[in-house]
Parts: C-alpha cells; sequence; structure tokens
C-alpha cells in the first residue's frame, strides 16, 4: 500500500469513527456498569475535615456514579400510583431532587460502606433488555453481605434501576416512606422534606 493511499485510509477510519452507531461503539456489559459505578463511590473520601478540592472531587465522583442509575425510572417507581397524577414539571423537579440527593446523601455513605472492601461477583443474568448483577462483600462486623443490582438496557446503555441488599429492595424501601408521608400529606409537602434534607446534606 502507498504512502498516499495509506494516509487517505486512516483519514477515512478517523472520520468514520464519529459516526459510528452507538449501539455498537458501547460493548460495557451490566456487570461493567456496576463495576465502574462501584468504583467510582469508592472514591468518595468520607470524614469531617474534607479540604474544598476534596469536597468538589467527591460531587463529582456522585456525578459519575449517577450516571450509572435510571433515575426516571426508579422516580416512577418509587413514587407509583402518585405518579400518573403529576405535571410533567413535578415530574421533573422529584426527579431532579431524587438525583441530588442520591449525589449528596446516597452516594458518600454508600463511599464509607463499600471502603475498602473487595467485591465479589456471580454471573450475572440476562433476560431481553433486563439483567441481573449478583455480588457480595464481606465486612469485618457483619460477615457476608449479598447485592443485588438490577438494571434495563435503554439503548446501548444498561442502567441499574433497583438494589438488594440481603432481599431488601432500596426502591420498595424509598416507596413505603413516600407512600407513608403522600398518605398523610401533600405531594408539595414530600418535595419541602426532600429539599430540606438536601441542604442539610450540603450544609
Amino acid at each position: 500500500m502507498s504512502r498516499n493511499i495509506k494516509t487517505i485510509f486512516l483519514a477515512v477510519l478517523l472520520v468514520l469513527s464519529f459516526f459510528i452507531d452507538p449501539v455498537f461503539a458501547d460493548k460495557r456489559s451490566p456487570q461493567d456498569c456496576v463495576e465502574e459505578m462501584l468504583t467510582t463511590i469508592q472514591k468518595i473520601k468520607t470524614g469531617d475535615k474534607l479540604t474544598t478540592d476534596e469536597k468538589k472531587a467527591n460531587r463529582e465522583r456522585s456525578r459519575k456514579a449517577l450516571n450509572y442509575l435510571n433515575i426516571n425510572v426508579i422516580s416512577q417507581k418509587t413514587l407509583g400510583k402518585h405518579w400518573k397524577k403529576l405535571s410533567d414539571a413535578d415530574k421533573t423537579r422529584f426527579s431532579k431532587l431524587l438525583g441530588d440527593l442520591f449525589i449528596y446523601v446516597a452516594f458518600p455513605n454508600s463511599g464509607k460502606f463499600f471502603a475498602d472492601l473487595k467485591l465479589a461477583f456471580a454471573e450475572t443474568e440476562i433476560e431481553e433488555k433486563t439483567a441481573f448483577v449478583p455480588m457480595s462483600v464481606r465486612q469485618k462486623n457483619e460477615g457476608e453481605i449479598e447485592i443485588d443490582f438490577y438494571l434495563t438496557q435503554n439503548s446501548a446503555d444498561w442502567k441499574v434501576v433497583d438494589v438488594h441488599m440481603d432481599g431488601v429492595s432500596m426502591r420498595n424501601n424509598l416507596r413505603s416512606q413516600f407512600k407513608r408521608i403522600l398518605s398523610k400529606e401533600k405531594f408539595s409537602d414530600l418535595i419541602l422534606r426532600m429539599e430540606k434534607k438536601l441542604q442539610a446534606a450540603k450544609a
């Protein structure tokens, strides 16, 4: 192959690389997504004396971890029948607040839990566009803890929609809390509670 032809060939490959269908470009498995999310969470630093740069890095890691969740599906499932009653603006507001609570509360707490723990994965089960990723960790005081991740595929990406810890569903736990509040209070009261919790976490 002459030098000119080789140059043209490489140029064509470079141009085509920008137009590759993301379905083919993204080869991450469900387990890859879970591992990447947990590795990101493990890097979140904890403690009362974090520097400004460390806090900023923590937020960036938490935002990255949020990308592995399907926060819209989680929001819909945790509100159950109340979701359909909301306006599009309220749905967006709720999902944004729930995502922020993951960033400022859930992921930092998860960082404390997963710090220095070795992740042991079992075989992933995939059925069409749903996946089940089982894993376990061993804590010094608690012993072995089973953690199961449930994911759905949206286009090329796998996203986590629920997590079970020793059989207890994160999504159902949130749903029970929201249901209890909404049985006595208005949706605006639930939003106020979430905003107060978020402000306290940011303080």
